[in-house]
């Protein structure tokens, strides 16, 4: 079973403002995927079919593929972990999450479903935020 990651979408409002985000990225000839200061000791797990779950304004939202950890050394001389991330958003079903620093590893049994296998697939994005914030779904 894979084991997932799951990190803060910092600055980002929507799933759109990360697609276009990383548009812009693959569009300079830049890598899409996310540097951060911890190398998941669980490496194997990780690469073994595992996905970032990005947490956008209080929820885990959206999916990405986890197709490589890379080590890099950064321009101070501080040793970095690059998680190189597949083009692909896989939407999922909404599920609130409290703020937190850093990533953190997420077991394949607590992932939210994706969406499109869910009964509110064709639910808008803005009415589903609604809706999760009235606590309705």
């Amino acid at each position: 079973m894979p084991l997932h990651l799951i990190k803060l979408c910092v600055g980002c409002d929507s799933i759109e403002d990360l697609a276009q985000w990383q548009a812009e990225r693959l569009r300079r000839g830049e890598e899409v995927g996310h540097t951060t200061r911890m190398f998941p000791k669980r490496c194997e797990e990780v690469l073994a079919g595992g996905s970032l779950y990005w947490v956008i304004r209080g929820a885990i939202m959206v999916r990405q593929p986890i197709i490589g950890l890379r080590s890099l050394t950064d321009g101070d001389g501080i040793e970095r972990c690059r998680i190189v991330l597949g083009n692909q958003l896989v939407p999922v079903r909404p599920t609130p999450r409290r703020a937190f620093q850093g990533w953190r590893y997420l077991k394949a049994e607590d992932a939210p479903a994706d969406l499109a296998n869910t009964a509110d697939a064709d639910v808008p994005d803005g009415m589903r935020r609604d809706l999760r914030e009235l606590g309705l779904i």
